[in-house]
């Protein structure tokens, strides 16, 4: 009964989930993460359990734990096809350019079509597995144009699609493949270069706080603790120090998180 709620919970799963190469139907992935995270949220409850016990901890603390890390660690699997997506579009957006170029070569050298995205396939290994599909379905008898759009519907890379949008419409209208190819891969080509710029920009001032955030100040702050410690008997604890070191952590985690999103399409 749940399953079902949540696979329309989710519709985009689907999708991501065939962008991201991964074989398996939704409500079978679904039900996988849910044993999953049941099986993560015990074994970390049970943890804290004994740390807390350990260290004389009101034990109620424990109550909300299993709920919080269970949807947390849910959560994170849901989302983890929508994560090797993106990370597949960051590996296929890095050799676009140069595929397209070596295609666009090839074609010039009066290579057919078809032996050219054969030959890009064997070239680039992570762009390669998209136009190896493309030569699986043709050789399995389906027409070039319709393997081409089986393909752009799973590819995640919108630099793809539009690469293969060209292919495809020179096919239909009959024009020169080469030149829309040379056109888009030029386009491509110059928004990377933006994209890069910008980061760049975005990515000094980040790096600054970064040191200054979570790095300088936390190591003068526990620096300093110390220093009153010993001379003011000011008492640090076990767990005063691991709670610190769990709050250091987060903001570690989210200054990398920030900096992990400003090198989206990058």
């Amino acid at each position: 009964m749940i399953i079902p709620l949540l696979a329309r919970k989710f519709p985009y799963l689907k999708s991501y989930l065939a962008q991201a190469d991964i074989e398996m139907p939704l409500e079978q992935f679904i039900r996988k993460s849910l044993i999953t995270s049941s099986i993560v949220a015990i074994t970390l409850s049970l943890s804290l359990f004994m740390i807390f016990y350990k260290l004389n901890i009101n034990l109620l603390f424990i109550l909300p734990a299993f709920p919080i890390i269970f949807i947390g660690i849910f959560f994170f699997f849901i989302n983890s096809p929508k994560a090797k997506s993106n990370k597949i579009v960051r590996e296929i957006d890095r050799e676009i350019v140069y595929a397209g170029r070596f295609l666009l070569i090839e074609l010039d050298a009066g290579i057919p079509l078809f032996n050219a995205i054969r030959n890009v396939s064997d070239a680039y290994p992570n762009i390669g597995k998209y136009f190896g599909k493309i030569v699986e379905k043709v050789e399995s008898g389906k027409p070039m144009e319709i393997a081409l759009n089986e393909v752009v519907e799973i590819t995640p890379s919108a630099n793809f699609r539009k690469v293969l949008f060209q292919i495809l419409n020179s096919m239909k209208t009959g024009g020169d493949v080469s030149q829309a190819l040379e056109g888009i891969t030029d386009q491509i080509s110059k928004e990377q270069l933006i994209k890069i710029k910008e980061y760049g920009k975005k990515l000094n001032p980040m790096v600054l706080f970064y040191l200054l955030v979570a790095v300088i100040m936390p190591s003068l702050g526990i620096a300093i603790l110390a220093l009153m410690s010993t001379f003011t008997g000011l008492a640090l604890s076990l767990g005063n120090l691991m709670g610190i070191s769990f709050l250091i952590a987060i903001l570690q985690f989210a200054f990398l998180s920030t900096i992990g999103g400003l090198r989206k399409g990058v």
